[in-house]
């Protein structure tokens, strides 16, 4: 399938994990991608940070994909990094018709724990980051007059309460609230606006050891096999997690012409964790 030939995508957190599978699966389908991630250590965060040789593998699947791309090292808390990227990339695409603010980070730890380092890194990246991403390319597709799709990433925290992740939850929600505010804001542009919500995913912010204490407190040194059956609890599904690709499948619906009246739609991949009755 070529959903996207000769379409350009716009990724934030490419280096890895949703962020990477995202601009691969785009490039697989004709799409050339402009992309940013820090590729680099964030203070507050528990799990090995991506590295420059991450964000340069990406670049080498992109073009193996059958894509070219635009790829800077740059913080989605730096306006002027993200302007340069993405005026680097029109000048080399001339376009951007989908946006992507995939970069994120996640941290642990009861509200009234939580430092002011913890809190506003996580809110810079996770919700001020899509605003300044979205800030930068937003003129570009309007003045194209191409229509377009944005797809911002939630999660089932977006959606929910979760104990923890307060700093998380709040971001995420505000994520959703943007998404829907700016479907009413681009309605008239033809460009759709949507998020997915994904339950946890099988990436390093997940499978780090770090997590797998927080979901097994009862077991000193807990293991990946110690709390896959508490990271299955929370799904409807028989599954501890969803793939990258499992959310792949989801943005590309969503940034395709298949999704052509679909926008305000905040779409859970989350094994029916939103819908779970109590109990089961």
């Amino acid at each position: 399938m070529e959903r996207f030939k000769n379409k350009v995508v716009l990724i934030t957190g490419v280096a890895r994990g949703q962020g990477r599978q995202h601009a691969v699966r785009f490039a697989r389908e004709g799409a050339n991608v402009i992309g940013l991630d820090i590729a680099g250590a964030v203070a507050t965060t528990h799990y090995p940070a991506s590295t420059k040789a991450d964000l340069d593998e990406t670049g080498r699947l992109i073009e193996e994909a059958g894509g070219q791309s635009v790829i800077h090292q740059g913080d989605v808390r730096d306006q002027e990094a993200i302007t340069a990227l993405v005026q680097a990339g029109m000048e080399r695409f001339g376009r951007i018709d989908v946006v992507l603010p995939a970069a994120g980070i996640t941290s642990f730890g009861p509200l009234w724990e939580l430092s002011d380092e913890k809190w506003d890194e996580l809110i810079g990246i996770n919700l001020t980051g899509v605003w300044r991403t979205l800030r930068a390319a937003i003129p570009h597709m309007i003045a194209g007059g191409n229509g377009g799709s944005i797809v911002l990433t939630g999660s089932i925290a977006g959606l929910m309460g979760m104990p923890g992740l307060s700093h998380y939850a709040a971001a995420k929600h505000g994520v959703n609230g943007i998404m829907r505010s700016l479907a009413n804001e681009l309605a008239a542009h033809n460009i759709r606006v949507n998020s997915v919500n994904p339950t946890n995913v099988a990436t390093p912010m997940i499978l780090n050891e770090v997590t797998y204490q927080q979901f097994r407190p009862d077991v000193p040194g807990a293991t990946q096999e110690d709390a896959i059956p508490a990271f299955s609890s929370y799904n409807l599904l028989d599954t501890p997690w969803v793939e990258p690709d499992d959310v792949s499948n989801a943005v590309l619906f969503l940034s395709s012409d298949e999704a052509r009246y679909m926008t305000g739609v905040a779409l859970p991949v989350d094994t029916g964790t939103t819908v779970k009755w109590p109990g089961r």
